[in-house]
């Protein structure tokens, strides 16, 4: 696969470039004066006959690129189509509006040239299309999925093909058209030319682009010095119940002729609509629930302006090219970069400014951040636009509107008269404010608080409590008090609050307690004449007591009580590991297993030999039945002087082994193996 740098070409800005004169004319009709940068790069006269794998993002212009760019392959040397037969050129979308708007661009892109279109397109009739492509047509336009099914029916020949254009081609693998696109890719001809235009380039389209393209030319469109630098981003900070509000509150704001707002479920479609159409705003819906009949009449209020907004899914919005679309609203976070980057390239298309919102809750600040970093966008924060914002921006709309530019019309001179005579100006005004209103919706009132993890509060030191006096209470830690006990004691006694009392030093018998001084006075004329605390005397010192650390038990890292005892394990610092972990009792060596008996029963520095324990043998029987008499045992190997085993006597507790113990003298005691029955 080849490779395209855009650098090592002179820059192609007019339209002088394309060859065949019926395009220059179409282009000219539409007002084009310089191509996007895609645009200049697929019409390369160099790259007529090459296949190409084109990384464009939404909003570049790449369908009247690619049409620019299939032109030659199409025409010829003619200068127009000879009457329509079998199909030249095929386009594949993902989507049923996106191959909507593919179409209307080619036709009128190629309409000096005579062209002849048709759809293969899910949701509209089969029997309309099949009739379409019996009478001719010189580019076919089609959704992976119909055009699957009419290859099938024997409805579209495809023999003459001489180019195949599959646009947004990630987004057809991301929906799982991969096997249809190898289908239809395969009932092509080998000579055809083949380009990929995608976003992004996947494993899959790099698999796509090797098996059905020869040679392809990467094209890679140089990127600006930002993604989507026609288009402004907010992300607008909502507390948590205010999100829909805020979504109110922009789309008054900013009052585009057209605008999407965009939701991630179905069901959060349809509660948006509802709440903005209950608000007065003109409001169309796209979900996947949809017709076709439905959606297409959605997209066409749109275009005819009796509608500005359009609340629509990810999937469902696709392809939507609208020429007036200034807004888009994020009503909840996109799930990728990608998808932000789909959802607001449509604004900020054809040289038009547009604005993307992204409506923030505080739980999803990190979320957001990711995103956009992940984007390489950079987003003005900012709070919700309150309702006064919102009324001063209407004034502000009001004072450029061109009714203050037009002539008045002399029918209206006397009225204009009278009302001046009846009423005055201060209250014409008034009038024409309260009839310029009515026709709004009203903005929503909203909380510009924003929910913020709290801040950590900073260690207090001795110094920021201020003047202190220390007080001695004639009771301790032997008495049962902790500090926990003592403040409520204090605050209840001597009418003063927890903030007055500083620190507190839990002694055996006896309390150092430290009041601030601006409160000590009124502590020591609540406790009265006895000076008392809850029967404890309490008096004031004159000094900063000396008070040293409370002793702390090594292995726990507990204070010890005055005159106990060290908590259980503790041992002193020469029995611990030099670098044992604190708190916990470390020992010199593993402790050892206790010995076992035989073990036991040996003399000091005697160890037992391991020898492999030997398999039991059943008693020999004599020539009458009865059991032999047992060999008497070997002397164990190695020790001469060692006492004979005794034979095995089974479990040490037996019942039989009991007994025999308990009568010595019985016809099987003294540890003789048990009698056998014949």
């Amino acid at each position: 696969m080849g490779h395209c740098s855009i650098g090592e070409r002179a820059p192609r800005n007019s339209i002088e470039i394309i060859l065949k004169n019926a395009l220059k004319v179409a282009l000219e009709k539409r007002e084009y004066t310089q191509l996007t940068p895609v645009q200049m790069d697929v019409s390369n006269p160099d790259l007529n006959d090459s296949d190409l794998l084109v990384s464009a993002q939404t909003g570049s212009g790449k369908t009247v690129g690619f049409g620019l760019a299939i032109a030659p392959t199409l025409l010829g040397e003619a200068e127009a189509f000879e009457r329509a037969g079998p199909p030249l050129g095929l386009v594949i979308a993902p989507t049923r509006e996106l191959a909507m708007q593919v179409k209307r661009e080619l036709n009128w892109l190629y309409a000096e040239a005579g062209v002849v279109m048709a759809s293969c397109v899910g949701g509209m009739d089969m029997r309309d299309e099949r009739r379409s492509l019996d009478r001719g047509a010189h580019i076919v336009v089609a959704t992976p999925g119909r055009l699957r099914d009419h290859i099938m029916r024997g409805a579209i020949d495809l023999t003459q093909i001489r180019a195949v254009v599959l646009d947004e081609a990630d987004e057809m693998l991301d929906l799982g058209f991969s096997e249809d696109l190898e289908m239809i890719l395969s009932n092509t001809p080998d000579t055809r030319r083949t380009l990929l235009f995608s976003a992004t380039v996947p494993k899959g389209i790099v698999h796509l682009a090797k098996k059905y393209q020869s040679d392809a030319v990467r094209i890679t469109t140089a990127a600006n010095s930002s993604q989507h630098s026609d288009i402004e981003y907010h992300a607008v900070e909502v507390n948590k119940h205010d999100g829909e509000n805020a979504i109110i509150n922009v789309l008054r704001y900013h009052e585009a002729p057209n605008a999407i707002v965009f939701a991630n479920t179905r069901a959060t479609v349809g509660r948006l609509t509802t709440r903005l159409s209950n608000r007065g705003f003109s409001v169309v819906c796209l979900s996947g629930e949809l017709s076709q009949s439905e959606r297409s009449h959605a997209l066409q209020a749109m275009r005819d302006g009796r509608a500005r907004i359009c609340v629509a899914t990810d999937v469902a919005a696709r392809g939507i090219d609208l020429p007036k679309l200034d807004l888009v609203v994020h009503a909840e976070l996109p799930s990728n970069h990608e998808t932000l980057l789909h959802r607001s390239g449509r604004t900020g298309r054809a040289g038009r400014k547009g604005t993307s919102v992204l409506i923030v809750p505080p739980n999803a600040r990190r979320k957001a951040e990711r995103i956009l970093q992940s984007a390489k966008v950079k987003a003005d924060w900012r709070g919700s636009p309150s309702a006064d914002d919102v009324i001063a921006k209407d004034h502000e709309r009001l004072l450029q509107d061109d009714v203050w530019s037009a002539e008045i019309d002399p029918k209206h001179s006397d009225m204009i008269a009278k009302l001046l005579e009846l009423h005055g100006a201060e209250r014409v005004a008034a009038a024409f404010l309260e009839t310029y209103n009515a026709r709004l919706s009203a903005p929503e009132d909203i909380s510009q608080v924003i929910a913020q993890a709290p801040a950590r509060r900073e260690k207090k030191s001795h110094e920021d409590f201020g003047p202190s006096t220390w007080f001695k209470l004639a009771k301790g830690r032997q008495d049962g008090l902790s500090p926990g006990q003592i403040v409520p004691m204090l605050c209840v006694a001597g009418d003063i609050t927890k903030a007055d009392i500083g620190a507190i030093r839990l002694q055996g018998d006896h309390t150092f307690v430290e009041l601030r001084t601006a409160a000590s006075d009124g502590f020591v004329k609540a406790i009265g004449p006895s000076g008392a605390v809850e029967g404890a005397a309490m008096e004031a010192l004159s000094y900063v007591p000396d008070i040293p650390p409370a002793p702390r038990d090594r292995a726990f890292g507990k204070p010890n009580r005055p005159g106990g005892k060290p908590s259980a394990g503790f041992k002193p610092k020469e029995h611990r590991k030099s670098g044992a972990p604190h708190g916990k009792p470390a020992f010199e060596g593993k402790e050892r297993k206790p010995k076992s008996r035989a073990a036991r029963e040996l003399p000091e520095g005697v160890v037992t030999p391991l020898r492999p324990k030997a398999p039991a043998k059943k008693p020999a029987l004599s020539v009458g039945g009865a059991p032999s008499a047992p060999k008497s045992p070997r002397p164990a190997a190695g020790k001469p002087n060692a006492a004979p085993q005794s034979p095995k006597k089974g479990k040490f507790n037996s019942k039989k082994n009991k007994a025999r113990r308990a009568d010595p003298q019985s016809q099987n005691g003294g540890g003789a193996a048990p009698r056998r029955r014949p």
